[in-house]
């Protein structure tokens, strides 16, 4: 049963952030200095070598919650692993009730601003890039809790592959987009067609509640950036 009365965003923010550009120009010019956790650090080596020895194409679920949505993707790209993650153990421990029989993914309990960079210093090339749904953090003090407003944004655009985004409020991904255009990258939003076939609980949520929903998709495939090639992993604690 899913409450078909979920409250639409609300924020003191009129329009895209002001501060954006200089932001999105500053974290695009030089590497994220912020130190690895240890956990994350274990949890990605792990994973490094589950898909060395795979082989197939790579897909992330990014912010995955339950993993309702990781499992779909799963069913959707056989032929490709999928690794759903997020922060919280309180959702991935729900995910029992959404699991499918599939031998093509995994969930992570992570810390993505600091998975991504991982990624991203070990060369890794993804097919396919989900956002459903992530926190929009809608006040305005809070655009840099915003994944375009974060440090961390340039190793998601190294990750490269092809991006698709949702939510339920526009403005998010409308500033996404613009992000996305100081890097030289173009994307496309415009409404999600609510056919009822839903990814996540969240949009199935948002669809009873009658809220209009969006994508943004984006090719992130070609992108590279200047100081990329200076990056270089830790050390896996779990040798150390």
């Amino acid at each position: 049963m899913y409450d078909a009365n979920s409250r639409s965003i609300l924020s003191n923010q009129p329009g895209v952030h002001e501060r954006l550009p200089a932001l999105v120009r500053k974290h695009l010019a030089g590497p994220f200095r912020k130190p690895f956790h240890d956990a994350t650090l274990e949890t990605f080596y792990r994973i490094r070598a589950w898909i060395r020895a795979d082989g197939r194409p790579l897909i992330f679920d990014s912010c995955c919650g339950v993993g309702e949505s990781t499992a779909n993707l799963a069913g959707r790209h056989p032929g490709s692993l999928v690794i759903g993650m997020d922060k919280s153990a309180h959702r991935l421990g729900k995910h029992e009730g959404y699991r499918q029989e599939a031998d093509n993914y995994l969930l992570a309990r992570v810390d993505l601003n600091d998975f991504w960079r991982l990624a991203a210093a070990d060369g890794w090339r993804l097919s396919h890039h989900y956002l459903l749904y992530p926190n929009p953090w809608p006040k305005s003090a809070h655009l840099q809790r915003r994944w375009h407003g974060a440090a961390v944004f340039p190793y998601l655009l190294m990750l490269g592959g092809d991006l698709e985004m949702r939510s339920n409020w526009p403005l998010y991904l409308q500033e996404f987009a613009q992000a996305l255009s100081l890097a030289g990258i173009a994307a496309q939003v415009g409404p999600l067609a609510l056919d009822g076939e839903d990814l996540t609980p969240f949009e199935r949520k948002y669809r009873l509640s009658g809220q209009p929903l969006y994508r943004l998709t984006a090719d992130l495939k070609e992108f590279t950036l200047p100081w990329q090639q200076s990056l270089h992993l830790p050390a896996d604690p779990a040798k150390s």
